[in-house]
């Protein structure tokens, strides 16, 4: 295939809630474009971009994957995303590589809590946005509520590009308010369009939209504004010229409708894609930063100039091994091109160079500026990695994915099995860097952070398809803290006497409480020689030893003084030993006479929701023994700022998207360590009992 320039390019990432019809949308566009010859179905498991056998079984997209076609001249890229939240990594991975957003919105449901996610990371990318409705020939379906409800969530930019002429089933005309003619289909005939004159029945919506539409572009360009009071209207030139200028400076978002099934609306939305869509040129250049001195740099677009290229997602594919999805900024890629990782400096040589449709791949010779493939078996390089001519020290800024906040502990089915487990969540992490690990020294667990629980359960069966290695999930283990509340001081004396040598050791300790999160301060008070100085390190030791296992229930104690003040010794029988000894049962006796207390970790939780969720937000922090610390108001969200026991932490991400959709996010930290309650305390003991 021969290479393609940048003005010839479009680069869309379809995007929406789970159950939206992006993949159906994807595969009716490639049916249109003639890539497929007939449309596969996502609950048959053979579509073009849910090829993956995870994907198949559960029906729904867990990866990204990317199709391309051409149409009037003009090759589209699409990224196809996954839409259920767990697995938004990949969604921002494509958005940052895509030049427009195109938000699949069913028309029967509505704004939905991935449509809001979906829109919060167009802003943060600053992407050229259109809204495309689909399902229009279901049952339910409104138009006119599912468009109010579009200007709710998103303003008074969301304009209308088509109506359709009935809805529901047997729907198969549109109104088009920009061509100002009828656009009828015949259902399941790709190429079937026919334009004509808008009936009468429909003219004066279809004028009041028309109105509405040249209106919200005239007030994008300061010119068009004065042809618009000039004139009374604009032409559909202009109005072409005028959206996709308004699509990059996000000052308009222009709506689409489908009803991809069938594929209604298809032919008529690629027609938008490649006469409205900003090309690479048009969207402008990239941004990136030199490493040397951290100053940006900005990338043209120029297939002739040096080369940089960005690689959004990495996968593994058996037999083949991994591959790198990514995105040339400027120059050109081709197969023997010798580049380097500007983050490790390390060479990469590039073999054969690919474009996708979904698992097929298609060789190509190179890949210019603005244009979206593949290549296998990079040395080193993985996602977030810039490639670029030998020299270069400017990296494309990385993407942000979203932050995981579901923790669980994984433990080995199989004894031995722990060095496969870490290799292949090292290799799964590669692949998904919106997961986390973490190993706990003090309980030896490996813990992953996910983005729910079926990001987990994914995960889990990957590393059992993947790698062969099975893992259970099991409670993350609290590091609770114990103190103590009074001074108080004890004995302790050690004696052993076996015919020959002996052992003996007595030391008086004294223990005080310090101040919270200063740890542990031993000294000695010692005078007259009654316990050597040479042995003062062992009584050291001891007490060291004793406050690392803890007393009340075998967890480090801390926030305390231990001075040794008085004691005894004998000139053949003592020795460190039994100085340790004796200094560990001084500790244990004096610390039982302290009042001692267990000390619990609370985190700092901030929680966004809609205003119509937080009281019972409120309420469910609470009964978590949670303290509320305050309210705040961000964008559309109410920012709920409060304390909670870690301990509470395992479930309250169930909970909190149980009671709102999933419309809720959360983070947290770690704060401090307080008081546990009297009956924590004894639960926490009477379980560390049982270990």
């Amino acid at each position: 295939m021969q290479a393609v320039r940048p003005e010839q390019l479009r680069n869309i990432v379809i995007t929406g809630h789970a159950g939206s019809g992006k993949t159906m949308l994807c595969e009716s566009l490639a049916l249109t474009m003639g890539v497929i010859n007939r449309l596969g179905n996502s609950d048959d498991g053979n579509t073009i971009s849910d090829y993956a056998a995870d994907e198949i079984q559960r029906k729904h997209s867990l990866n990204t994957s990317l199709i391309h076609g051409f149409w009037n001249d003009c090759k589209i890229n699409t990224l196809d995303t996954p839409g259920l939240l767990d697995f938004h990594g990949d969604v921002k991975s494509a958005m940052r590589v895509a030049d427009t957003v195109l938000i699949a919105v069913n028309a029967s449901t509505g704004v939905e809590v991935g449509t809001d996610s979906v829109w919060e990371y167009t802003r943060e990318y600053y992407k050229p946005t259109l809204f495309v409705l689909t399902k229009l020939d279901a049952d339910r379906t409104s138009f006119k509520n599912t468009i109010d409800e579009l200007r709710d969530h998103f303003g008074h930019l969301v304009t209308p590009i088509q109506f359709p002429a009935e809805e529901g089933l047997g729907h198969h005309i549109l109104i088009d308010v920009l061509m100002m003619k009828q656009l009828e289909f015949s259902p399941d005939k790709p190429g079937s369009m026919k334009i004509s004159t808008i009936p009468d029945l429909y003219l004066k919506q279809a004028e009041e939209l028309h109105q509405q539409l040249v209106e919200a572009v005239a007030e994008t360009d300061e010119e068009l504004m004065n042809r618009f009071f000039e004139v009374g209207t604009l032409t559909e030139e202009e109005l072409r010229a005028g959206i996709k200028s308004a699509l990059v400076s996000r000052t308009l978002f222009p709506v689409f409708c489908t009803s991809p099934l069938h594929l209604i609306g298809t032919e008529r939305l690629l027609n938008g894609i490649v006469n409205l869509c900003p090309s690479p040129i048009e969207r402008g250049p990239e941004h990136s930063v030199c490493a040397v001195d951290e100053t940006e740099k900005l990338l043209q677009p120029d297939p002739d100039g040096p080369t940089v290229a960005f690689i959004f997602k990495t996968m593994s594919e058996p037999r083949v091994g991994e591959i790198s999805y990514l995105r040339v900024y400027s120059g050109h890629i081709e197969s023997g091109h010798e580049l380097i990782d500007v983050q490790t400096g390390q060479i990469e040589k590039i073999g054969q160079v690919y474009t996708m449709l979904g698992q097929k791949k298609n060789p190509v010779e190179k890949l210019l500026a603005g244009d979206i493939g593949m290549v296998v078996k990079l040395k080193d390089a993985h996602t977030n990695d810039t490639l670029a001519d030998k020299g270069s020290n400017c990296r494309i800024t990385p993407i942000t994915f979203p932050e995981p906040v579901l923790a669980s502990a994984i433990i080995p089915v199989s004894q031995g099995d722990e060095e496969k487990i870490s290799s292949g969540l090292h290799h799964l992490h590669e692949e998904d860097p919106s997961f986390a690990i973490s190993h706990d020294i003090e309980f030896n667990q490996t813990i992953i952070k996910t983005l729910g629980e079926t990001h987990l359960e994914i995960i889990i069966s990957r590393l059992q398809n993947k790698f062969n290695v099975q893992v259970e999930t099991a409670p993350i283990r609290i590091p609770y803290r114990e103190t103590i509340r009074l001074s108080a001081m004890a004995q302790g004396k050690y004696k052993k006497q076996s015919g020959g040598r002996g052992q003996y050791g007595d030391v008086w300790l004294r223990l005080e409480p310090a101040e919270r999160d200063t740890g542990f301060v031993f000294s000695s008070e010692v005078v007259g020689g009654v316990v050597p100085t040479r042995y003062l390190p062992a009584v050291e030791k001891g007490v060291r030893e004793a406050i690392a296992n803890g007393v009340l229930a075998g967890f480090p104690v801390i926030d305390l003084k231990a001075i040794a003040y008085d004691g005894s010794y004998h000139p053949v029988d003592s020795s460190e030993f039994a100085f340790k000894i004796a200094a560990s049962m001084a500790f244990k006796a004096a610390f039982d006479k302290a009042k001692p207390l267990l000390l619990e970790p609370f985190y700092d939780l901030t929680v966004y929701a809609p205003e119509q969720y937080t009281g019972e937000i409120v309420g469910d922090i609470s009964s978590r023994r949670g303290k509320i610390l305050g309210m705040d108001t961000d964008a559309r969200f109410q920012v709920v700022k409060a304390l909670i026991p870690q301990a509470s932490l395992a479930s309250f991400h169930q909970s909190l998207t149980r009671l709102t959709q999933s419309r809720a996010k959360y983070t947290y930290s770690f704060s401090h360590y307080e008081e546990a309650p009297q009956d924590v305390m004894q639960q926490v003991i009477a379980e560390n009992k049982q270990h």
